[in-house]
Protein backbone atom coordinates (compact mmCIF):
# COMPACT_ATOMS: atom_id res chain seq x y z
CA UNK A 1 0.00 0.00 0.00
CA UNK A 2 1.51 3.30 -1.09
CA UNK A 3 1.48 6.08 1.52
CA UNK A 4 -0.83 8.90 0.44
CA UNK A 5 0.32 11.87 2.53
CA UNK A 6 2.38 13.01 5.52
CA UNK A 7 0.73 14.20 8.73
CA UNK A 8 2.42 15.92 11.68
CA UNK A 9 0.56 15.33 14.95
CA UNK A 10 1.12 17.76 17.83
CA UNK A 11 -0.53 16.24 20.90
CA UNK A 12 -0.18 14.53 24.27
CA UNK A 13 0.54 10.86 24.91
CA UNK A 14 -2.09 8.48 26.37
CA UNK A 15 -0.44 5.55 28.14
CA UNK A 16 -3.57 3.41 27.66
CA UNK A 17 -3.35 3.81 23.88
CA UNK A 18 -6.97 4.80 23.28
CA UNK A 19 -6.66 8.55 22.82
CA UNK A 20 -3.99 11.20 22.25
CA UNK A 21 -0.97 10.67 20.06
CA UNK A 22 -1.44 6.89 20.08
CA UNK A 23 -4.96 7.14 18.66
CA UNK A 24 -3.74 9.73 16.16
CA UNK A 25 -0.93 7.52 14.84
CA UNK A 26 -3.26 4.51 14.55
CA UNK A 27 -5.85 6.57 12.67
CA UNK A 28 -3.44 8.16 10.20
CA UNK A 29 -1.78 4.79 9.56
CA UNK A 30 -5.09 2.92 9.16
CA UNK A 31 -6.17 5.49 6.57
CA UNK A 32 -3.01 5.04 4.54
CA UNK A 33 -0.86 8.03 5.45
CA UNK A 34 2.42 8.63 7.28
CA UNK A 35 2.32 9.93 10.87
CA UNK A 36 4.98 12.12 12.50
CA UNK A 37 4.71 13.45 16.05
CA UNK A 38 5.58 16.24 18.42
CA UNK A 39 4.62 15.14 21.93
CA UNK A 40 3.36 17.97 24.17
CA UNK A 41 2.69 16.03 27.38
CA UNK A 42 2.95 12.54 28.86
CA UNK A 43 -0.08 11.29 30.76
CA UNK A 44 -0.54 8.28 33.01
CA UNK A 45 -4.10 7.20 32.33
CA UNK A 46 -6.35 4.26 31.66
CA UNK A 47 -10.00 3.77 30.75
CA UNK A 48 -11.12 4.89 34.23
CA UNK A 49 -9.33 8.25 34.30
CA UNK A 50 -6.14 10.34 34.29
CA UNK A 51 -3.61 9.79 37.10
CA UNK A 52 -0.98 12.39 36.16
CA UNK A 53 0.15 14.81 33.43
CA UNK A 54 3.78 15.77 32.78
CA UNK A 55 4.27 18.65 30.35
CA UNK A 56 7.15 18.45 27.86
CA UNK A 57 9.51 21.44 27.88
CA UNK A 58 8.09 23.96 25.36
CA UNK A 59 11.55 24.35 23.77
CA UNK A 60 11.62 20.63 23.06
CA UNK A 61 8.13 20.78 21.56
CA UNK A 62 9.40 23.53 19.23
CA UNK A 63 12.45 21.40 18.37
CA UNK A 64 10.29 18.36 17.59
CA UNK A 65 8.05 20.31 15.22
CA UNK A 66 10.73 22.26 13.36
CA UNK A 67 13.42 19.57 13.15
CA UNK A 68 10.93 16.95 11.93
CA UNK A 69 9.33 19.29 9.38
CA UNK A 70 12.67 20.44 7.96
CA UNK A 71 13.38 16.86 6.90
CA UNK A 72 9.90 15.54 6.06
CA UNK A 73 7.53 18.38 5.22
CA UNK A 74 3.98 17.59 6.41
CA UNK A 75 1.03 17.96 4.04
CA UNK A 76 -1.20 18.72 7.02
CA UNK A 77 -1.01 19.16 10.80
CA UNK A 78 -3.32 17.89 13.52
CA UNK A 79 -3.10 19.66 16.90
CA UNK A 80 -4.48 18.06 20.04
CA UNK A 81 -3.67 18.52 23.74
CA UNK A 82 -1.84 21.77 24.62
CA UNK A 83 -2.16 22.12 28.38
CA UNK A 84 -0.40 25.44 29.10
CA UNK A 85 0.06 28.90 27.59
CA UNK A 86 3.82 28.34 27.23
CA UNK A 87 3.18 25.22 25.16
CA UNK A 88 0.73 27.11 22.94
CA UNK A 89 3.24 29.95 22.45
CA UNK A 90 5.85 27.40 21.42
CA UNK A 91 3.48 25.77 18.92
CA UNK A 92 2.49 29.17 17.49
CA UNK A 93 6.16 30.02 16.95
CA UNK A 94 6.76 26.69 15.21
CA UNK A 95 3.69 27.09 12.97
CA UNK A 96 4.92 30.52 11.86
CA UNK A 97 8.23 28.93 10.91
CA UNK A 98 7.02 25.88 8.95
CA UNK A 99 4.00 27.58 7.29
CA UNK A 100 1.66 24.64 6.66
CA UNK A 101 -1.84 25.76 5.65
CA UNK A 102 -3.90 22.64 6.36
CA UNK A 103 -4.16 22.67 10.17
CA UNK A 104 -6.88 20.90 12.15
CA UNK A 105 -7.19 21.95 15.79
CA UNK A 106 -8.89 19.64 18.29
CA UNK A 107 -9.07 21.81 21.44
CA UNK A 108 -8.64 19.00 23.99
CA UNK A 109 -9.73 20.37 27.38
CA UNK A 110 -11.50 17.62 29.32
CA UNK A 111 -10.74 13.89 29.40
CA UNK A 112 -13.53 11.35 28.88
CA UNK A 113 -13.61 10.69 32.63
CA UNK A 114 -14.00 14.42 33.41
CA UNK A 115 -10.42 15.44 34.28
CA UNK A 116 -9.49 18.97 33.12
CA UNK A 117 -6.46 18.92 30.83
CA UNK A 118 -5.84 22.65 30.24
CA UNK A 119 -5.62 25.79 32.38
CA UNK A 120 -7.56 29.06 32.00
CA UNK A 121 -4.61 31.09 30.69
CA UNK A 122 -4.05 28.52 27.95
CA UNK A 123 -7.75 28.57 26.99
CA UNK A 124 -7.62 32.35 26.51
CA UNK A 125 -4.50 32.12 24.32
CA UNK A 126 -6.04 29.32 22.29
CA UNK A 127 -9.12 31.50 21.69
CA UNK A 128 -7.22 34.67 20.83
CA UNK A 129 -4.34 33.27 18.75
CA UNK A 130 -4.38 29.57 17.85
CA UNK A 131 -7.94 29.29 16.52
CA UNK A 132 -7.02 31.78 13.77
CA UNK A 133 -4.17 29.55 12.58
CA UNK A 134 -6.41 26.53 12.00
CA UNK A 135 -8.32 25.66 8.85
CA UNK A 136 -10.74 23.65 11.00
CA UNK A 137 -11.49 23.47 14.72
CA UNK A 138 -13.25 20.36 16.10
CA UNK A 139 -14.51 20.88 19.69
CA UNK A 140 -16.96 18.57 21.39
CA UNK A 141 -19.92 20.12 23.22
CA UNK A 142 -18.19 20.65 26.63
CA UNK A 143 -15.21 22.22 24.84
CA UNK A 144 -17.46 24.45 22.72
CA UNK A 145 -19.26 25.53 25.91
CA UNK A 146 -15.95 26.46 27.56
CA UNK A 147 -14.72 28.36 24.50
CA UNK A 148 -17.96 30.30 23.90
CA UNK A 149 -19.21 30.50 27.51
CA UNK A 150 -22.65 29.31 26.40
CA UNK A 151 -24.83 26.33 27.33
CA UNK A 152 -25.50 23.81 24.55
CA UNK A 153 -28.60 21.63 24.76
CA UNK A 154 -29.72 21.37 21.12
CA UNK A 155 -28.63 21.40 17.46
CA UNK A 156 -29.56 25.07 17.33
CA UNK A 157 -27.29 25.82 20.29
CA UNK A 158 -24.47 23.98 18.48
CA UNK A 159 -24.92 26.14 15.39
CA UNK A 160 -24.94 29.31 17.54
CA UNK A 161 -21.77 28.22 19.37
CA UNK A 162 -20.06 27.45 16.06
CA UNK A 163 -21.03 30.92 14.81
CA UNK A 164 -19.38 32.45 17.89
CA UNK A 165 -16.20 30.51 17.16
CA UNK A 166 -16.24 31.96 13.64
CA UNK A 167 -16.36 35.42 15.26
CA UNK A 168 -13.18 34.51 17.19
CA UNK A 169 -11.45 33.91 13.86
CA UNK A 170 -12.13 30.24 13.15
CA UNK A 171 -12.46 29.51 9.41
CA UNK A 172 -14.44 26.25 9.71
CA UNK A 173 -15.99 24.62 12.79
CA UNK A 174 -17.13 21.04 13.37
CA UNK A 175 -18.86 20.65 16.76
CA UNK A 176 -19.18 17.00 17.77
CA UNK A 177 -22.60 16.13 19.17
CA UNK A 178 -21.92 12.93 21.09
CA UNK A 179 -22.54 14.55 24.49
CA UNK A 180 -26.17 15.40 23.72
CA UNK A 181 -28.60 12.77 25.00
CA UNK A 182 -30.22 11.97 21.65
CA UNK A 183 -30.83 8.75 19.70
CA UNK A 184 -29.28 10.33 16.62
CA UNK A 185 -25.86 12.00 17.01
CA UNK A 186 -25.72 15.38 15.30
CA UNK A 187 -22.29 16.71 14.29
CA UNK A 188 -22.55 20.32 13.12
CA UNK A 189 -20.27 21.83 10.47
CA UNK A 190 -20.36 25.61 10.07
CA UNK A 191 -18.44 28.23 8.12
CA UNK A 192 -19.41 31.69 6.86
CA UNK A 193 -21.07 30.27 3.75
CA UNK A 194 -22.49 26.92 4.85
CA UNK A 195 -24.15 24.91 7.62
CA UNK A 196 -24.18 21.11 7.38
CA UNK A 197 -25.52 18.69 10.00
CA UNK A 198 -24.17 15.14 9.84
CA UNK A 199 -26.58 12.64 11.42
CA UNK A 200 -25.33 9.30 12.76
CA UNK A 201 -26.91 6.40 14.64
CA UNK A 202 -25.87 6.27 18.30
CA UNK A 203 -24.39 2.91 19.32
CA UNK A 204 -25.20 1.74 22.84
CA UNK A 205 -21.68 1.48 24.27
CA UNK A 206 -19.54 3.14 26.93
CA UNK A 207 -16.43 2.44 24.83
CA UNK A 208 -15.84 5.80 23.18
CA UNK A 209 -12.43 6.77 24.61
CA UNK A 210 -10.43 8.69 22.01
CA UNK A 211 -13.25 9.39 19.56
CA UNK A 212 -12.45 13.11 19.40
CA UNK A 213 -8.73 12.56 18.77
CA UNK A 214 -9.55 9.91 16.19
CA UNK A 215 -12.08 12.08 14.35
CA UNK A 216 -9.76 15.09 14.05
CA UNK A 217 -6.90 12.87 12.83
CA UNK A 218 -9.16 11.15 10.30
CA UNK A 219 -10.41 14.51 9.00
CA UNK A 220 -6.80 15.75 8.75
CA UNK A 221 -5.82 12.66 6.77
CA UNK A 222 -8.68 12.92 4.28
CA UNK A 223 -8.01 16.65 3.93
CA UNK A 224 -4.30 16.07 3.27
CA UNK A 225 -5.18 13.73 0.41
CA UNK A 226 -7.16 16.33 -1.49
CA UNK A 227 -10.73 15.99 -0.25
CA UNK A 228 -12.78 19.10 0.46
CA UNK A 229 -13.13 20.11 4.09
CA UNK A 230 -16.82 19.14 4.26
CA UNK A 231 -16.19 15.77 2.60
CA UNK A 232 -13.25 15.18 4.94
CA UNK A 233 -15.56 15.75 7.92
CA UNK A 234 -18.15 13.36 6.50
CA UNK A 235 -15.60 10.62 5.85
CA UNK A 236 -13.96 11.16 9.24
CA UNK A 237 -17.32 10.75 11.00
CA UNK A 238 -18.00 7.52 9.07
CA UNK A 239 -14.59 6.16 10.08
CA UNK A 240 -15.19 6.91 13.77
CA UNK A 241 -18.68 5.39 13.68
CA UNK A 242 -17.26 2.16 12.24
CA UNK A 243 -14.54 2.17 14.90
CA UNK A 244 -17.15 2.55 17.68
CA UNK A 245 -19.41 -0.11 16.20
CA UNK A 246 -16.68 -2.79 16.27
CA UNK A 247 -16.36 -2.22 20.07
CA UNK A 248 -13.22 -4.02 21.40
CA UNK A 249 -14.59 -3.77 24.99
CA UNK A 250 -11.20 -3.33 26.71
CA UNK A 251 -10.82 -1.90 30.23
CA UNK A 252 -13.14 -1.21 33.15
CA UNK A 253 -14.16 2.34 32.20
CA UNK A 254 -14.59 4.18 28.90
CA UNK A 255 -12.81 1.69 26.66
CA UNK A 256 -11.05 2.39 23.34
CA UNK A 257 -12.48 2.09 19.86
CA UNK A 258 -11.09 -0.10 17.07
CA UNK A 259 -8.90 1.96 14.75
CA UNK A 260 -8.41 -1.01 12.44
CA UNK A 261 -12.09 -1.25 11.60
CA UNK A 262 -13.04 -2.20 8.05
CA UNK A 263 -13.38 1.03 6.11
CA UNK A 264 -13.52 0.57 2.36
CA UNK A 265 -11.32 3.11 0.61
CA UNK A 266 -10.91 3.00 -3.16
CA UNK A 267 -7.46 3.10 -4.70
CA UNK A 268 -8.06 6.69 -5.74
CA UNK A 269 -9.03 7.57 -2.15
CA UNK A 270 -12.46 8.84 -3.22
Amino acid sequence: MKLRSKILIIAGSDSSGGAGIQADIKTVTALGSYAMTAITAVTAQNTTGVKSIIEIDPKEILNQIIFTSKDIRPDAIKIGMLNSSNVIKSVLKALDFIKVKQIVLDPVMVAKGGAKLIDEKAINLLKSKLIKKALLITPNIPEAEILTKTKITSKEDMVNAASKLLEYGAKNVLIKGGHLNTKIVHDVFVNKKDIKIFNSYRYNTKNTHGTGCTLSSAVTTFLSCGKTIKKSCEQGIKYVNSAIKSNPNYGKGHGPINHLNSVKISRKFK
